[in-house]
């Protein structure tokens, strides 16, 4: 370990610290999980690392304490990492608005919506990024130039401070559709002179075709880069698979770095997807016994674009609670409480709540006093009026009422990292919004920025439910106006869960992989003599 130790800048030399690219065969196949899992590993061993990804598309994100937006993946990356998280661990966020375009979040702040097209075309249409003439990469395009000039510079700034960055990369490498304008897989590994370690889940089958075939779809200059294998998701006997193994070996050149077993819950906070992240992590789909008489069951309604779903993940800790996905009115019918959960289509998720139905099951409830609860879009969904000229540009449209809130979208984000009082406890949370909420007369009570009228909640403040204590009183409140004899657990500490998966994730890398060669390519880069696999990238692509 003495040989990261001391070589990136925290010794005031400047020097700079050893690099690690993590890319994937395939979407979803652990990148992020290992990324997570190598970084707790290596704080735990007492070196300074920090995550990053110079590139991400999600849902899910968060704010920093100094108000920057990143994805969620590289948020808890930072907390395995031990560090606090910040815009350069994730410089460029792209938020789906639709299937063609998205949101462009650099450095934290958003800059624009582009189309697919237009984004990753031959030359980015011009943007106006933050306005701190220190923040790295600062630039007035959104081209691949630019852009890649962004991320090697927050990359570099982490190298500066940190003796090792693990990199995180998306998708897969071998997207040859993509290679032009990439700047986040073997674009990055090829500027910041990264060796790149890819990660096949073999629980899908065809691990060994998709490791040999991602090598031999990239360019002569980007197969120099790929050190590595390190299969993920693995069930059986590991003796099995070593003669597949080596055969790899001989048809690439290349070893595998690990062979990480199948395991529960190994899943941090999702980009995307319809995944309960921690509840999968702590209990996957068995709910532990309630520590009262009953159970209390939780729907959350699978509105478009759902956005920081990851909010429910406190909940779903709790002894004895039970959260799904519904997108149909029946399967409110036995729900205790309704959550409408955060999206990047409020008017969207409005829309598709009154096509399906939902909405009126939802005005139901609210009648005859049954638990909902809105968290920032499903906040706006559930007022009164909605005034948009911002995200979906359908100007004034009537919400459900059932809050007194009037919602007017705002060109510029609300990014905050708030701290209040509500139902008696302390509670932290985060705001990401461009709907600015005006609160009428009618309200029974406050809560935290909004309201509660009845049995019905609403607030912007996403992550409160992970205090703990406010947790707790909220679901007292649940199941004393659901009529259950639900209580909550005294000792479910959400804080505390968390650490205990990312030891998980660090003790998967320290008793599975090969953490002698992890470290040689962390601290010597790039190994001489890595042999081209034929018949490399179509056209000779980049």
């Amino acid at each position: 370990m003495s040989g990261i130790r001391g070589k990136g800048g925290t010794d005031g030399s400047g020097a700079r610290g050893g690099g690690l690219l993590v890319a994937g065969t395939t979407s979803d196949a652990g990148k992020s999980v290992v990324t997570a899992g190598i970084c707790r590993w290596l704080a735990r061993k007492g070196v300074s690392v920090a995550p990053f990804k110079a590139q991400n598309m999600s849902l899910n994100s968060f704010v920093t304490r100094e108000g920057a937006e990143i994805g969620r993946a590289q948020a808890m990356q930072a907390a395995a990492a031990r560090v606090e998280p910040s815009a350069l661990m994730n410089p460029v966020l792209l938020k789906p608005g639709s299937d063609r375009s998205s949101q462009v979040v650099l450095l934290g702040k958003p800059v624009g919506e582009l189309s697919a097209r237009g984004y990753f075309g031959r030359s980015g249409p011009a943007a106006n990024p933050p306005s701190d003439a220190d923040s790295p990469g600062r630039t007035r395009s959104l081209g691949r130039e630019a852009l890649l000039g962004t991320v090697t510079e927050c990359l570099e700034e982490l190298r500066r401070t940190h003796d090792a960055v693990i990199c995180e990369g998306a998708g897969s490498p071998a997207e040859i559709n993509l290679r032009r304008t990439d700047i986040v897989n073997m674009g990055l590994a090829r500027a910041a002179g990264l060796p790149v370690v890819v990660v096949g889940d073999i629980d899908r089958g065809g691990v060994f075709a998709s490791f040999f075939g991602t090598t031999a779809l990239l360019s002569a200059a980007d197969q120099r880069h790929v050190a590595a294998y390190l299969v993920n998701k693995f069930r059986g006997d590991v003796s099995l698979l070593e003669p597949g193994l080596d055969m790899l070996r001989d048809l690439t050149g290349r070893p595998t770095v690990g062979v990480l077993p199948f395991a529960h819950g190994l899943g941090i906070d999702e980009e995307d997807g319809l995944r309960v992240s921690l509840r999968g992590t702590v209990r996957e789909s068995v709910v532990a016994p309630p520590y009262g008489a009953d159970v209390l069951r939780i729907a959350v309604a699978a509105v478009p674009l759902m956005s920081n779903f990851t909010d429910v993940d406190a909940l779903a800790a709790e002894p004895g609670v039970v959260v799904r996905f519904v997108d149909r009115p029946e399967e409110l019918a036995d729900a205790d409480l309704v959550v409408l959960p955060g999206t990047r289509g409020t008017v969207r998720a409005l829309e598709w709540l009154r096509e399906r139905g939902l909405a009126d099951a939802i005005a139901r409830r609210a009648a005859e006093g049954r638990p909902v609860l809105g968290v920032c879009g499903g906040f706006q969904v559930l007022g009164e009026r909605i005034e948009d000229k911002i995200e979906s540009k359908a100007g004034t449209v009537a919400g459900l009422g059932l809050l007194p809130v009037r919602v007017r979208f705002a060109a510029e984000k609300t990014l905050a990292r708030p701290v209040g009082e509500a139902l008696g406890e302390r509670v932290e949370g985060y705001e990401i919004h461009h709907g600015v909420a005006e609160l009428l007369d009618g309200a029974e009570e406050p809560f935290l920025d909004g309201c509660r009228v009845g049995s019905v909640w609403g607030t912007h403040w996403h992550g409160s439910l992970e205090s703990d204590g406010f947790r707790r009183a909220f679901l007292r409140r649940v199941a004393a106006a659901a009529g259950r004899a639900f209580v909550p657990a005294p000792d479910t500490r959400f804080g505390e869960l968390r650490e205990e998966q990312l030891d998980r994730l660090g003790d998967l890398i320290e008793e599975h992989a090969d953490t002698d060669a992890l470290l040689r390519l962390i601290e010597k880069g790039v190994p001489e003599g890595l042999p081209f696999v034929p018949p490399g990238a179509p056209g000779g692509t980049s």
